[in-house]
């Protein structure tokens, strides 16, 4: 069962990241799929996501969440999403999310990171967000796009993905901009 629910939206809620959680975790970061956009070379055993759950979920300054659809069985986790990286004297953070495939296409990524946007402007009194995407990566951009994020530049040829060297962009959103 998922942990409790921190934000609500129409379709999504987003929920507090649970031990009985972490075998989600440890298939979406090993399922290629998820983890090559996320340029994770690496496999990750249930060790070494429990480490991440213990240092980072359980201790970060930042938000790490898990994000749930009703199911007919009640909540069904179907990814997770982080506000990390966050700057308290420049009042800006870092967002990332991350779906299983089988539940992409649905919209759940746009309506969870819209939730975390608001909730890091309206609730942490973050100024600017940034979030990052690999150059094939159009859905994710998409997801950014929609929601106001402006594309900041592009760092040429800095990731390894597929056989060759893509680019990483860099989408930001001020709070204003937010607000508009």
């Amino acid at each position: 069962m998922p942990g409790a629910a921190f934000l609500s939206g129409e379709r999504v809620t987003l929920r507090t990241i649970e031990e009985e959680d972490l075998d989600l975790l440890n298939r979406n970061i090993n399922d290629p799929r998820v983890r090559r956009p996320l340029t994770s070379a690496d496999p990750s055993n249930s060790e070494q996501t429990r480490q991440f759950f213990e240092n980072v979920v359980s201790d970060d300054d930042g938000v790490n969440l898990l994000i749930c659809v009703e199911g007919d069985d009640g909540p069904e986790p179907v990814g997770d999403i982080a506000l990390f990286k966050i700057q308290q004297r420049t009042r800006w953070g870092e967002i990332a999310i991350s779906i299983a495939p089988e539940h992409w296409g649905n919209g759940y990524a746009t309506e969870a990171s819209e939730l975390l946007v608001d909730y890091a402007f309206s609730e942490r009194n973050l100024h600017r967000l940034q979030a990052r995407v690999i150059e094939p990566n159009d859905a994710s951009a998409g997801i950014w796009e929609k929601l106001g994020f402006t594309l900041e530049g592009t760092l040429r040829e800095n990731q390894y993905y597929d056989g060759e060297y893509v680019g990483t962009r860099y989408y930001g959103l001020l709070e204003d901009e937010w607000r508009q």
